[in-house]
This record gives C-alpha cells, sequence and structure tokens, in this order.
C-alpha cells in the first residue's frame, strides 16, 4: 500500500491519548471515515472495537500497543510509521454471525470477532444440547457454560477454559466447555470453518443461560446458532517480523 491515508483512533487510557497526539503532530492524517488505514493505538480490547466500529467500511486496521497483552497490535516501536503500514502483511479474519432466540419469543442477531460464549445465569449449571451440521452430537452438556471460538479469538477466553490455540490459516473454530461438569472427559472439539452450531439449552425455567458475541449479551436463551459469516472479511496489518501467525505459535510455546 503505497501513500495511504491514515487516520488515529486511541483508547480511553491517557497512555493511548499521549501516543495519538503524538502521531497525530507528526503525520498527516484524515477522519475515519475517508482513511485508507485505521491505525489503532491501545490493547487487544481496544482493538476488538475498533473491529467492530468499521467493519462495514472493510479499512485494513493497524494496531499499535498501548495496552497490557497486545496479541493483535504491533509495537510501538519509533520506525516510520508510513514505511510499517506499507510494508504490513494483511490478515483477514471471519467473524461469527450468533442468531439466538430468547425465552420471550424474541430473535437476536449479533457479530463476534473473538468468540461466542453460553454463560449460566445463576448457582446452577447449565445443560445445553449441541448440534453440528444438523447432527446432535452431544445430547447433554452439564458445565458452567461452553464457547466457540475464531482462530484470532483462540488465545482470548478460549485459551483460559484450556481451549487449543488455533493458527489463522487453520480454517477451523474451537469449541470449548467452561467448567464441564458432564461428560467430565469431554474437552471439546476442533470444528470446521463452515460447520453450522446450534445449541438448545434444557431446562430453560431452572437453569437460565445467556449468549455473548464479544460484548453483545442476550439473557434467557432458548436456542443459539452460530456460524462463520463468510461475506465479512476484517483486514489486520502486521509488521512483517511480527504476523499474528508467529505470535500464535509462539503463544504455544510459552511456559
Amino acid at each position: 500500500m503505497t501513500n495511504p491515508s491514515i487516520a488515529f483512533v486511541a483508547s480511553d487510557t491517557a497512555q493511548a491519548k499521549v501516543a495519538r497526539a503524538a502521531l497525530q503532530s507528526q503525520y498527516k492524517h484524515v477522519s475515519p471515515s475517508k482513511a485508507d488505514v485505521v491505525v489503532a493505538i491501545g490493547g487487544d480490547g481496544f482493538m476488538l472495537e475498533t473491529l467492530h466500529r468499521f467493519m462495514k467500511r472493510g479499512v485494513p486496521i493497524f494496531g499499535l500497543n498501548q495496552g497490557s497483552v497486545g496479541f493483535l497490535m504491533n509495537e510501538a516501536s519509533d520506525g516510520d510509521l508510513i514505511d510499517r503500514v506499507a510494508a504490513a502483511e494483511s490478515v483477514t479474519l471471519h467473524p461469527l454471525q450468533m442468531t439466538v432466540k430468547t425465552g420471550s419469543g424474541k430473535t437476536r442477531r449479533a457479530i463476534a470477532v473473538n468468540e461466542v460464549s453460553l454463560l449460566r445465569e445463576t448457582y446452577q449449571a447449565a445443560k445445553i444440547r449441541i448440534t453440528v451440521d444438523k447432527v446432535v452430537r452431544l445430547d447433554e452438556l452439564v458445565c458452567d457454560g461452553i464457547l466457540i471460538s475464531t482462530p484470532a479469538g483462540s488465545s482470548a477466553y478460549n485459551l483460559s477454559a484450556h481451549g487449543p490455540i488455533l493458527p489463522i490459516s487453520a480454517e477451523v473454530l474451537a469449541l470449548t466447555p467452561i467448567s464441564a461438569f458432564r461428560p467430565r472427559r469431554w474437552r471439546g472439539a476442533i470444528l470446521p470453518r463452515g460447520a453450522q452450531v446450534r445449541f438448545d439449552i434444557l431446562e430453560v425455567e431452572k437453569r437460565p443461560v445467556s449468549a455473548v458475541a464479544d460484548h453483545t449479551e442476550v439473557r434467557n436463551v432458548i436456542s443459539v446458532d452460530v456460524r462463520e459469516d463468510v461475506e465479512t472479511g476484517l483486514q489486520l496489518l502486521f509488521d512483517p517480523e511480527h504476523d499474528l501467525e508467529e505470535r500464535i505459535l509462539n503463544e504455544q510455546f510459552a511456559t
């Protein structure tokens, strides 16, 4: 990408705001609605917000880490930013589409870049039936919850729930239980990216469950359908020496 027009957006932290002001004084910039590239300054949480914010535009996002983890971000180094953006490698992510039916009969839809998670709402464990491509794979999972993760999100909540880290090019999804009680030995599954997954909540009155797509929560759900949104592509830009594939590989050998 040669001489792209750049917009700077930053999280609410003082550190990120100071970094944005410094970059805006150093580089010519435009409003986000006119930019060829958006530079997101903050941490992974802010990157997630930025991807949702500009999802319909499809504009590439180049992250600069001013947060704590920065798995989806580039280092905030002193190198020439224009040259870095021009030389950056692009990774295309496809989010998940969540369709929820609630106890009140309503249907809600939301998009998840990281994961869709189902979580118990009370002290009692949830009971969930899992269907993949119209075949019931698990009649009853007794658990605190379950999640289905994209490769980009596999190092977030999915990893904390002891799910596998997925290479970004693997074209698979991670289905991971959260504190499974029965069947006790079930540790989840790796599904092809085209899989259509359905969760039916059992004993909905006694054991209510909420569904969360990134930061969108729907409570008292009856069923949740999840599939990859192949029509939506999100572009992340990475410095060649710090691409997402390498970060995912490194994370699998972290001690």
